[in-house]
């Protein structure tokens, strides 16, 4: 599944299509996706201008001049094809790591905008779903209610982790991945993110905060690792790994930078480290960690 930084990329991809462009003509190829598209979703969006288009955590959306916004949520599979005015296809549809999934049979919803562009929302999967919502209801939507902090936002600083993560005995991964704590965080970037910091994945969360609940050094740095690694990811376009890749259909590259993930047995990249990564299984889910430069649970190295 597309984590933060992809769905940024794709944002920042769809910005110049959509922003300020009118909806000509919405053409549903299917009822549904992942849920039933809302009543009369077509008709709501045409003849509608985009007035902006942001993120929250992991889903997209776009405000209408009409008092509504569109939220469009990628799912496993999601993309988005920009065709231009001029004829150019901003995705060749072959560029899938494992395999020609941007068929045109998976080609869902078609928004011809005003501009003469069309945007095409295609999903071979079908995990993706998109949803109209009054603008000033936005926050309290059943999408968004409940939804954490946003980990690229000032709001994410040592003494917030060490407020939301006080008192939890759940491992640190599983915190980190809480989207009611923290919002867009994923497997892949929580793993580097504590590689970064020196923590251990099955530490108990709670020991970042002091008994009278101020941040310890270890979530002062947490934080900003977390910043750095999102920040990183998104000035190299994502990960490309099974299924996503930018509007314009290149593949992302800080794969290529990951100092854990995915490098089972491969070399620990901290200087001077000696160790090696090793893998895990928390909740199903993989994780990737140097036992050396990252000690055992509950154990919080100085540095």
């Amino acid at each position: 599944m597309p984590e933060l930084p992809e769905v940024e990329t794709v944002r920042r991809g769809l910005e110049p299509a959509l922003v300020g462009a009118r909806f000509a003509r919405v053409t549903l190829r299917r009822p549904n996706l992942r849920f039933p598209f809302p009543e009369r979703f077509a008709e709501r969006l045409e003849g509608r201008t985009v007035t902006d288009l942001s993120r929250r955590a992991k889903y997209l959306t776009a405000g209408l001049d009409s008092g509504e916004t569109l939220i469009m949520h990628l799912g496993m599979s999601g993309r988005f094809d920009v065709a231009l005015p001029d004829g150019r296809n901003l995705s060749p549809g072959d560029f899938y790591l494992e395999g020609a999934l941007g068929v045109p049979k998976h080609d869902h919803v078609v928004m011809a905008m005003g501009t003469g562009a069309t945007v095409t929302y295609n999903d071979v999967r079908r995990f993706g779903f998109m949803d109209l919502v009054p603008t000033g209801d936005l926050a309290a939507c059943r999408h968004f209610a409940g939804m954490g902090i946003e980990p690229l936002s000032a709001a994410l600083t040592g003494e917030a982790i060490a407020r939301l993560f006080r008192h939890k005995i759940t491992p640190l991964k599983s915190a980190l991945l809480d989207q009611r704590l923290i919002a867009g965080l994923g497997n892949i970037y929580v793993c580097e993110a504590l590689h970064r910091a020196g923590l251990h994945p099955e530490t108990p969360a709670g020991v970042l905060a002091r008994t009278d609940g101020r941040p310890t050094p270890k979530a002062k740095l947490l934080a900003r690792v977390i910043g750095q690694v999102l920040t990183e990811a998104v000035a190299a376009g994502g990960s490309t790994l099974r299924d996503y890749t930018h509007t314009d259909g290149t593949a992302g590259a800080f794969q290529h930078a990951f100092r854990v993930y995915d490098r089972t047995g491969a070399a620990c990249t901290r200087p001077g480290c000696g160790g090696t990564v090793a893998r895990i299984v928390q909740s199903g889910r993989s994780t990737f960690y140097c036992a050396a430069c990252q000690p055992g649970a509950g154990r919080i190295p100085a540095r």
